[in-house]
């Protein structure tokens, strides 16, 4: 039994001896074979970043020595080192607008685009050989047309059929001048167009400019600045519309572009307010004119309307309002003089500026806002430009309708 335990011990010892040669043999033959001996190749670490002047390459350049350099004096009073000179930005420059006088003469080309619906269309229809009672009906249909309104249509074909009767035979030179009298008498010439730019007291000439969104009221405000600068007066800008994005930094740009100072307050903030303090500085500067800016109200919200009476009272604690101009479109037609009504039940409007007169609009709205309100109309738009507002002149005016 001994010897059987014996050979069994031999037998693992053999086995565990052979399995160990044979996994060293191949771990052996797993080796790679080694590569020949050749010299590495060394690569230089990248060059430390640097900064200022150290990461440029260095430039021969004239250098100080030390006895060249200040040094405080024996005393220890320190060198007086200047501070760098800041520049400060160009002021804008400030433009000459041209002379208001005559503009609208100067414009009558453009105005005369609005001719084609009136003033050329009656002239052809008076032409005619024989004014039956379909013709007439043609008249007045032309004049309705071009938003003259019912009222003043029916007086002016009333006034031409007598006029046309009277004069028998009509040359085109006769007609021109019969149709010039008439719009002139419907125009109302004896108005006074002229915005009041002149306090009857010790302060500033205060003038409101009020109107429905849309109808270009800050950019006729802006306009109407070059107007009286060109005329010489000394403008303040009051940005009391408070609710439209931008609509400051927009005056702001008109009067910088002419030299008048914008007064101005955080966006969203109360419109009296800034009227107020408008006012108040132009007194202080001894200004000829401060022009308020308001927004643009909804003619339907009540609330908002009820605002602008606020301002036009805060605006009185100063003085007087001398003028109050209600910016209608002339594109609108009939539809301005539903906003007309409106604004002149809250604020007692004094003027009135039509805006796109040139282009679609057509020229009886002048005859139709003036007869509804009982008001001038003062100022007429006639584009895009910084000076193509332009004082209303009738005679000027007809002119551009009929044609020479």
């Amino acid at each position: 039994m001994e010897i059987v335990i014996l050979v069994v011990v031999i037998a693992l010892v053999a086995v565990g001896a052979i399995s160990g040669l044979v996994v060293g043999s191949r771990k052996k033959k797993r080796l790679p074979p080694s590569a020949p001996s050749s010299t590495p190749t060394v690569t230089a670490p990248p060059a430390e970043p640097h900064v200022g002047d150290e990461a440029q390459t260095p430039r021969d350049e004239a250098r100080r020595t030390i006895e060249e350099v200040g040094l405080p004096d024996a005393t220890g009073t320190p060198v007086a080192v200047e501070d760098p000179v800041v520049a400060e930005p160009p002021a804008p420059a400030i433009e000459i607008p041209e002379p208001s006088a005559g503009r609208l003469v100067r414009l009558r080309a453009r105005l005369a685009r609005s001719q084609n619906s009136l003033g050329k269309g009656l002239l052809t229809l008076l032409s005619r050989e024989h004014l039956d009672e379909d013709t007439w009906e043609e008249i007045e249909d032309t004049l309705l047309t071009a938003d003259v309104g019912v009222a003043p249509t029916q007086e002016l074909v009333e006034r031409l059929r007598e006029r046309v009767r009277v004069l028998g035979t009509r040359t085109p030179e006769e007609l021109r001048a019969l149709l010039r009298e008439e719009l002139l008498k419907l125009l109302d010439t004896d108005f006074d167009r002229a915005v009041k730019t002149e306090s009857g007291v010790d302060t500033p000439a205060v003038v409101m400019v009020v109107g429905v969104n849309g109808t270009g009221k800050t950019t006729t405000t802006g306009k109407l600045a070059r107007v009286l600068v060109a005329d010489g007066r000394s403008v303040v800008l009051g940005a009391a519309d408070t609710f439209r994005a931008a609509a400051a930094d927009q005056l702001q740009t008109w009067g910088e572009r002419v030299g008048a100072r914008t007064v101005r307050g955080p966006e969203g903030g109360d419109p009296a307010s800034i009227a107020f303090d408008a006012v108040k500085e132009g007194i202080a500067e001894g200004a000829d004119v401060v022009l308020i800016d308001t927004a643009g109200r909804l003619h339907t919200k009540t609330g908002l309307m009820d605002e602008l009476g606020k301002v036009k009272r805060v605006i009185e604690k100063h003085g007087p309002l001398d003028e109050v101009l209600l910016v209608l479109d002339a594109t609108t037609g009939q539809n301005g003089l539903v906003q007309a009504r409106v604004f002149a039940e809250v604020v007692d409007i004094t003027g009135i500026v039509l805006t796109k007169l040139d282009g679609t609009a057509k020229g009886g709205i002048v005859i139709a806002v003036q007869r509804e309100l009982g008001v001038p109309v003062k100022l007429v738009g006639l584009g895009e430009g910084a000076d193509d507002l332009a004082p209303f002149e009738a005679e000027a005016f007809v002119d551009a309708l009929i044609g020479e």
